[in-house]
């Protein structure tokens, strides 16, 4: 089986920690000589502010409270770090909460190359914005507030939406537009589908 180097991408609170779990054990099923890797940084993020013991860790504990963007700088070191201790040349990979921006997809290509991972997948969860935000304040995080979701929203319009163009255009890597609207195991089946993994 090629290894499989999966990028989600979607607004906040259109699934992609949920599928890729489902995916994971799919992976996992199907070719279980290889490790499966997941890096999400949103969860290493929270796993830092929980820490509190440095002032890096006390402020991304406050910034993520109010859902402000955490700086580039934090976020390739924490992906890069997952990458360094779990990645070989064999393992799959699946990536939520980065690149955020075109920049850092860029600053990516380096890792991509390095772990020989030239042929990438992106699942593009396309989600209506009303429906994120239905999901967003339904789930009693607490820093889903209207403001910081919307602020969220506006900043994926804009920085994050370039970045899926980036990857349209890149070479070796494939862009899956998937609906995001539908069932848990619809939207599963959706991207087992485009993956070829059926």
């Amino acid at each position: 089986m090629r290894t499989k180097t999966v990028i989600f991408i979607g607004p906040q609170g259109s699934g992609k920690g949920t599928q890729i779990e489902k995916l994971n054990k799919v992976l996992g099923d199907l070719d279980p000589e290889n490790k499966v890797v997941d890096i999400q940084t949103g969860r290493r993020f929270r796993a830092m502010a929980a820490k509190g013991e440095g002032y890096t860790e006390r402020h991304v504990s406050r910034t993520l409270d109010t859902g402000a963007l955490q700086p580039l700088f934090l976020s390739v070191s924490l992906w890069a770090d997952a990458m360094r201790e779990h990645l070989d040349d064999k393992c799959h990979v699946l990536i939520d909460g980065f690149p955020r921006v075109v920049e850092e997809a860029k600053v990516m290509e380096s890792a991509l190359s390095f772990y020989k991972r030239d042929n990438i997948d992106v699942i593009n969860l396309d989600t209506p914005e009303e429906v994120v935000k239905e999901r967003m304040l339904g789930r009693g995080r607490g820093d889903d507030t209207e403001d910081s979701v919307e602020e969220r929203l506006s900043w994926y319009r804009s920085e994050v939406l370039p970045v899926i163009e980036y990857y349209r255009e890149r070479e070796g890597a494939t862009v899956y537009d998937i609906d995001g609207t539908k069932d848990i195991d619809g939207v599963h089946n959706d991207i087992v589908a485009a993956l070829s993994l059926q």
